[in-house]
């Protein structure tokens, strides 16, 4: 295991009060990537400062867009991003460096289809593991192409062309990434690109577009479609806290005794708060209010307090891509909740950051708690009277959700915990650490 261990050490006291979590990374990277595309000067406010969003800023930049945004007192990102317009995305001098993120990634390769450009897209050694065929693939039967030829990893090559075609597609998995980057190919395409999911995933795509001047039409459940071509102009963005976020400090106050917290101004979208109707299944206290709206997003309070009497649940595939990014940290208020809960369909955890699927399984271990595969399901026996043994370590596997869980068997147990490469938190809540601590 690495050697760059962070000893998280107990709260020592409940999580009590009122919050804010940083603005939702799905949102920041459309709010970006769109901006970039359209014509005018796009004003945003809320953006997430993380090193994820920072990839999306860094290939817009490169790519001839002005992005002016700075530092707030809050931590987020605020200012003006003048776009590329009808003129396009100007031709990269270098690779575009995609860091850690998978959204920057697949994202671009929508953006860069329509367009009579080359651009090479590369990123970390966990990103360089991850699949893009499912994206590669659509996007090459409406005209792109890809080289190295056949490979499925990056670094990739895109190679755009202004002949594109539309697409009618039926999705194999349900994915906010796919279907969003093939919907921003078919802005430019000539006819109707018309995308069907098998599944509900995040529709922020969907909500967003409108704002910048494109009319996506979602003709029934689980389908949307663009006609084009058609051409996006500057629009205002705020970006609402991430319910991914605040899925930690929830699952925290759940877990310490005595808690009782408030997330105030977290995005309440459908597709996104999964993991609170997980833990209301589960019989915690929670409960979410919807207070207004920033744009087409919903926006609320989330309340969430500490329950001693957990009970295990069952989560169905449909229900899976609502709540992917957050199953780690459900599986660990699973490990403390009477019965065995299963998380169905859930191979979608095996290629994200680190296969989550297997790492999830080998961090219950480590406490003790008996966890298995049976074939894509998740299964977690819990243990309500759950006490973890001194000297445990986990290694995140430079995994900002698994970093962020295992800190959780530290942060509200009685015993210190080591966490290796924890410092994986900053590709989405850099300051997680002390948000959590100001509450206790």
């Amino acid at each position: 295991m690495s050697t760059n261990l962070t000893t998280i050490e107990p709260l020592g006291a409940p999580l009590t009060g009122t919050m804010r979590v940083p603005g939702d990374k799905s949102i920041s990277h459309r709010s970006v990537l769109f901006g970039a595309m359209a014509e005018g000067t796009s004003h945003l406010t809320g953006v997430l400062d993380s090193a994820d969003v920072r990839s999306s800023l860094g290939a817009v930049a490169a790519m001839g867009a002005q992005v002016n945004l700075e530092k707030q007192p809050d931590g987020s990102l605020a200012g003006t991003i003048t776009g590329w317009g009808e003129s396009g995305p100007r031709q990269p001098e270098e690779p575009l460096d995609c860091g850690n993120s998978g959204t920057t990634t697949r994202l671009l390769m929508g953006l860069l289809a329509p367009w009579d450009i080359q651009a090479t897209l590369q990123g970390d050694e966990s990103l360089s593991r991850r699949p893009m065929r499912r994206i590669t693939g659509p996007l090459s039967q409406m005209g792109a192409r890809f080289t190295p030829d056949g490979q499925e990893t990056l670094p990739l090559t895109v190679h755009g062309t202004c002949e594109l075609q539309p697409l009618r597609y039926e999705m194999p998995v349900a994915s906010a990434q796919l279907k969003t980057a093939v919907l921003l190919a078919g802005i430019f395409a000539q006819g109707t690109t018309w995308v069907q999911e098998p599944a509900p995933s995040r529709d922020h795509t969907e909500l967003m577009l409108p704002a910048f001047g494109v009319a996506v039409e979602r003709p029934a459940a689980c389908q949307a479609q663009v006609t084009g071509p058609q051409r996006l102009h500057a629009a205002d963005v705020d970006v609402p806290g991430d319910p991914s976020s605040a899925a930690f400090p929830a699952c925290a106050a759940v877990l310490a005794p005595g808690s009782s917290i408030r997330i105030e101004n977290v995005s309440l979208n459908a597709a996104r708060i999964g993991f609170a109707q997980v833990l209301k299944a589960m019989d915690a206290q929670i409960s979410w209010k919807q207070t207004g709206a920033a744009g087409e997003e919903p926006i609320g309070t989330i309340s969430v307090a500490h329950t001693a009497d957990l009970k295990a649940t069952t989560v169905e595939p449909q229900a899976i891509a609502g709540m992917v990014d957050e199953i780690p940290v459900l599986s660990l208020v699973a490990a403390h909740a009477s019965g065995v809960t299963r998380f169905k369909g859930a191979g979608e955890l095996r290629v994200k950051e680190t296969d989550r699927f297997q790492a999830v399984i080998d961090g219950l271990a480590v406490l003790g708690v008996r966890a298995w595969a049976e074939g894509d399901d998740l299964c977690i026996e819990g243990q309500p009277d759950l006490q973890p043994q001194p000297g445990l370590t986990f290694d995140s596997l430079d995994d900002h959700r698994l970093a962020m869980t295992w800190s959780l068997v530290g942060l509200t147990g009685t015993e210190p915990v080591q966490v290796a490469r924890f410092d994986a938190i900053r590709i989405s809540y850099p300051t997680f650490l002390d948000d959590i601590r100001s509450l206790a």
